[in-house]
């Protein structure tokens, strides 16, 4: 079988891992002590040594997972400066933008080199869901921020509106990743609760956090759209995220008041949410 290296999809895998490789290196000069980016630059450096070594191992699927840890790795680094400097507004609408392209290139090179397959089948469904999750959650955190500076909002509601549409779309396909498990008679659990959480689609901490943040990032939606006049037809927007937001807060408020009771999980926000949606 001809190895990766010799393929089309090698060689443009291997410029997108050069072009990884250096900026893990430029930022690696400023930071020396981030454990996320130190891990990307190692990974990194055996992707390279990989093209030197000529590996016939090696498969493509595993290349592309190997890459996507990196990027995550350096994104995660990038963003956390983001938020330690609480999101600067002269930089952070490029600056996310730029972030948001590097955490949707691997899915982009999957369809590009990987010959039509499934991307969660090449990538696997913890890289993928990260993917989503990372998206998504970066959204949230900045419309957090941009939501409590009024003067901002006051001038710039479509934008606001926009990051709200992108953040709630990747962190409802995070939870459509892992699909809920359908329960046949054929299957025996012996601990119900576990039974429920599964059949929610929660599959971990993380996803009850994702369910909040669309709740939050549509609660601000519906309460932001009816302010912009900007846009005429904002109608079918504004009950689309009622109805996401009602969906999604239901079954976390179902989840955490039933099997996940007395485990630490607050509704009380989710519920003042749900009165003001409904």
């Amino acid at each position: 079988m001809m190895a990766v290296y010799y393929t089309d999809q090698g060689i443009e895998l291997k410029k997108r891992i050069l072009q990884i490789e250096n900026k893990c290196s430029s930022l690696s000069e400023e930071n020396q002590e981030d454990d996320y980016l130190q891990n990307a630059c190692a990974t990194v450096k055996k992707l390279a040594n990989y093209y030197t070594q000529e590996d016939e191992n090696v498969t493509l699927s595993k290349l592309l997972q190997d890459y996507t840890q990196v990027v995550l790795d350096v994104t995660f680094y990038e963003e956390n400066k983001l938020v330690d400097q609480e999101f600067p507004e002269d930089i952070s609408p490029q600056k996310i933008h730029e972030l948001l392209q590097e955490l949707t290139e691997p899915e982009l090179l999957v369809g590009m080199l990987a010959g039509g397959q499934d991307v969660l089948a090449v990538l696997g469904k913890e890289l993928l869901e990260c993917l989503y999750w990372r998206r998504g959650a970066l959204l949230y955190m900045y419309c957090y921020t941009l939501q409590q500076r009024k003067q901002w909002i006051k001038s710039n509601i479509p934008s606001f509106l926009k990051w709200l549409h992108e953040g709630v779309h990747f962190l409802m396909r995070m939870l459509q990743v892992k699909n809920s498990i359908q329960l046949s008679d054929g299957v025996v659990f012996h601990d119900s609760s576990t039974a429920k959480l599964l059949t929610e689609g929660v599959f971990s901490d993380t996803h009850l956090l994702t369910m909040m943040y669309i709740g939050e990032m549509c609660f601000w939606a519906v309460k932001y759209d009816d302010c912009d006049t900007s846009t005429p037809d904002r109608i079918k927007e504004n009950l689309n995220f009622r109805d996401i937001g009602k969906q999604i807060l239901s079954k976390y408020v179902t989840v955490c008041e039933g099997p996940l009771k007395g485990q630490g999980w607050n509704t009380e926000n989710a519920k003042e949410i749900l009165n003001f949606l409904q």
